[in-house]
């Protein structure tokens, strides 16, 4: 089983990345988004089918290294690989 981890900063929480994608999108004439906020994605793959236990050792992976919960979320998705 595939999961995806999708972690982004926290309302708040200064991006100067997003800060730049935002100016050089204005630069090339696109200035309808605003507020362009950068992440990152992880994807796991399993070699089990348990969803419980996948969720419960992804949210520990996520609290004890892929996140920083001081200021970044996650959201965790798992999919069925094809």
């Amino acid at each position: 089983m595939r999961v995806i981890v999708n972690i982004s900063l926290k309302e708040g929480v200064l991006d100067p990345q997003g800060q730049a994608i935002q100016n050089s999108l204005s630069n090339l004439g696109f200035n309808n988004c605003n507020n362009v906020r950068t992440g990152k994605q992880i994807i796991l793959d399993f070699q089990i089918d348990d969803k419980e236990q996948i969720i419960t050792e992804t949210k520990k992976m996520c609290e004890s290294l892929l996140v920083n919960t001081v200021i970044e979320n996650y959201d965790i998705q798992l999919e069925k690989e094809t």
